[in-house]
């Protein structure tokens, strides 16, 4: 790691749900330099007693990927978490980083506070910095000498022109749309694996130690194929992955260019893709998605608007964390962007529904989350 052939005395760690228990608790009596984690993980951070103590000398936020997370409720989480944070370290600096943006000025709402009470305010946006795009991808669809199928998500016709590629080529990711396609069609290149090749299978329902060895091998080079699912899409760069290749439509320009992107991921060499439609509709949908990256089109879907289970979920991590005014968490939650809009009617019925349970539970007094004190 660069960190450590610099020689600074720069801690690293990371923190996810496969982290063991014995090291998220030694992070949160000293807490590292820098931490790599997810919005989940910093939920439950900030839901502690010690949040303040975790939290008050941050000096930087960067959000890799930032376009993948703002159009999901984990997106939500985040926007919240952030504003949370925000109000803990006020100097806070918040950084995104994405390839694939169809509307910035979206991210940039996102990761500045917004000021909703200020009628007179100017709407937030965090500064924009355009950086110079690299080689042209390489990009082609795959044409098979097979009949394909009208009907098909396997693209079992293709497989042997598939396998031939791997061959032809250090290493290759398979990418397909769902974890089944990856299993089923792992097992369909082992079998006829003449050459022997190390293939190897990489999805999120795999045990967290198998993902870690398959990565580990792609890392050193000794992997010649791994079919994969949206577990390998973002943010990793494995030196020796010279090819993509995409098992069916791939549903949107973006996410085929994050893809495209794993492969030569270097400024200055074009990444080589190939698509591979399973059946004769998806040639359209290939041959469509093919054309609007060679165009440079984005497919982003807009910032969405925060889903109101994900505030009740943050209610109570802030209740968990200490006592809260309903007044100031309202300010507070409204900075984050897709909240900017909450009424103060919806904000105190998810208040209401995390203390009562909501009309159904009401009237059970073991199924209150939370207390509303003297103080209010």
């Amino acid at each position: 790691a660069p960190i450590a052939e610099m020689g600074l005395p720069i801690r690293v760690e990371t923190r996810t749900g496969d982290t063991p228990a014995s090291r998220r608790q030694r992070q949160r009596r000293d807490p590292p330099d820098i931490l790599l984690t997810t919005p989940e993980q910093i939920a439950l951070l900030l839901a502690s007693k010690d949040a303040d103590y975790l939290f008050s000398g941050l000096k930087r936020v960067v959000l890799d990927e930032l376009h993948a997370l703002v159009t999901s409720k984990r997106g939500d989480l985040l926007a919240l978490a952030l504003a949370r944070l925000r109000a803990i370290a006020p100097g806070l600096q918040g950084v995104g980083l994405s390839a694939t943006v169809a509307e910035p000025d979206d991210l940039r709402r996102y990761l500045v506070g917004q000021h909703p009470g200020e009628p007179d305010a100017e709407e937030a946006l965090a500064d924009l910095v355009i950086a110079k795009g690299g080689a042209a991808p390489d990009l082609s669809m795959l044409e098979s000498l097979a009949v394909m199928p009208w009907a098909s998500h396997t693209a079992l016709h293709a497989l042997p022109e598939v396998y031939a590629l791997i061959a032809a080529h250090k290493t290759t990711l398979v990418f397909v749309n769902t974890r089944w396609q990856a299993e089923f069609l792992f097992q369909e290149l082992w079998r006829m694996n003449d050459l022997n090749l190390p293939i190897a299978l990489h999805h999120g329902s795999l045990d967290v130690e198998q993902r870690r060895r398959v990565e580990a091998a792609m890392a050193a080079g000794k992997l010649k194929g791994v079919v994969c699912t949206s577990s390998l899409d973002l943010g990793i760069d494995w030196g020796d992955v010279d090819q993509v290749v995409n098992i069916g439509a791939p549903k949107g320009s973006s996410r085929l260019m994050q893809r495209i992107g794993r492969a030569d991921h270097r400024l200055d060499e074009p990444s080589k893709a190939v698509l591979v439609p399973a059946n004769r509709f998806e040639v359209l949908e290939c041959r469509a998605a093919l054309e609007a990256v060679k165009a440079g089109g984005q497919d982003t879907p807009p910032e969405r608007t925060g889903a109101l289970d994900v505030l009740a979920q943050h209610i109570l991590g802030m209740a968990c964390a200490a006592p809260f005014s309903a007044d100031a968490l309202y300010d507070e939650v409204r900075s984050a962007a897709p909240y900017r809009a909450l009424s103060r009617e919806d904000f105190d019925a998810t208040v209401d529904f995390v203390a009562t349970g909501g009309y159904a539970l009401r009237a059970y007094e073991r199924f209150a989350k939370i207390r509303k004190t003297k103080e209010g």
